[in-house]
C-alpha cells in the first residue's frame, strides 16, 4: 500500500513539476527569487527533451509500481499519462524537440519582460 501511495505521489509531484516548468515564469514576474528554482528546472527539461532521455521520476514510479504489485510502462511520463490526452496520434522525437524549444521560448519571453521591468524601474520585488 505505501508503494503505491509513493508512487501516485510520484506522479503528481511529476505533473507538477511540469506546471512548474511551463508557468513558473509567471512566479518569476511577481518574485524574481523564483528564477534560483525555475532557470535550473527549465534547463533540465529542455536537456531531457533535447536528447530524449527518461526523467528519473519514471523509472521510480515504475518501482514503486512493481514494488505494490502493479506493472509499470515502457517510455517516459509524457508519453504515457500526457500523450493519450494531448498527442493522440503518437509523440515524435521531432514533437518533443518542438515542445522544448516552445517552453525555453516562453521562459525567455518571460524572462527577458523581467528584465525589462526591472532595468526600467518597474515593481519587481526582489529578494
Amino acid at each position: 500500500m505505501l508503494a503505491r501511495v509513493l508512487a501516485d505521489a510520484t506522479v503528481a509531484f511529476h505533473f507538477a513539476f511540469i506546471l512548474f516548468v511551463v508557468f513558473g515564469g509567471a512566479l518569476v514576474w511577481r518574485r524574481t527569487a523564483w528564477a534560483w528554482l525555475h532557470v535550473p528546472a527549465v534547463a533540465w527539461v529542455a536537456w531531457l527533451e533535447s536528447t530524449h532521455a527518461i526523467c528519473p521520476l519514471t523509472p521510480l514510479e515504475n518501482a514503486l509500481r512493481a514494488r505494490a504489485g502493479d506493472t509499470g510502462y515502457a517510455g517516459g511520463f509524457i508519453q504515457h499519462y500526457l500523450e493519450p490526452v494531448i498527442y493522440p496520434g503518437g509523440l515524435t522525437p521531432g514533437i518533443q524537440l518542438v515542445l522544448g524549444a516552445l517552453v525555453v521560448a516562453i521562459n525567455v519571453v518571460v524572462y527577458a519582460l523581467v528584465w525589462r521591468r526591472a532595468t526600467h524601474g518597474g515593481r519587481t520585488r526582489v529578494v
